[in-house]
């Protein structure tokens, strides 16, 4: 019983400090994963994308850290099936997360931030055809065009294991997505796989 506890000890004690937060250190972690996008109010369904990036930490203590990010991120959302095709409204954002992030337990941190979106692309599509979002609202004569700036907070939590960190946020749309219109801001979930080392 005893030599179990004392492996069971050194385990966890290996995890701690593999995953341990150091003062003063700045790690780099590449990642990729998916999105469940949709805009708030548009009576649409949500959309799955490929987020992928990089996000710097620097370790202000054991427990706390600040990240600050830059990923391509696709979002956006679709409508209901016509013909048992979805018409897609692809929104692409370059995405400027700055997070602080704190370690409930080595290895496992909750964070929250405010992230900066810059729109990229915006095109809806329809049967392998595609058109500018601001042209098809301009031909169905509507008052309105994608932003090209969106303001989200993000909040969410990671878990690291031997240098790979899995990774949930929700990002929470501040700013609306189509100008004059009700509502339509972002709901964006994302889930990445991320491996992080010291520099």
């Amino acid at each position: 019983m005893k030599k179990l506890m004392m492996i069971a000890a050194m385990m966890i004690a290996a995890v701690s400090a593999n995953a341990q937060n150091e003062v003063g250190q700045i790690t780099l972690q590449p990642k990729v994963g998916i999105n469940i996008a949709n805009l708030t109010g548009s009576g649409n369904k949500a959309k799955v994308g490929v987020v992928a990036g990089v996000e710097a930490e620097y370790g202000v203590a054991e427990n706390f850290g600040v990240t600050a990010g830059i990923f391509y991120s696709m979002e956006g959302s679709k409508s209901e099936k016509i013909d048992g095709k979805s018409l897609k409204f692809n929104t692409d954002y370059i995405n400027i997360p700055i997070m602080a992030q704190y370690y409930v337990i080595p290895g496992l941190a909750i964070k929250a931030g405010a992230q900066f979106g810059f729109n990229v692309r915006k095109k809806f599509s329809y049967d392998g055809n595609s058109m500018n979002a601001n042209d098809f609202f301009d031909l169905v004569g509507w008052d309105t065009k994608v932003q090209s700036f969106n303001f989200s907070i993000p909040v969410g939590a990671s878990y690291e294991y031997k240098s790979f960190v899995l990774d949930a946020r929700y990002n929470i749309g501040l700013t609306k997505t189509l100008k004059n219109m009700e509502k339509n801001k972002t709901s964006l979930f994302s889930i990445t796989l991320g491996y992080k080392f010291a520099l």
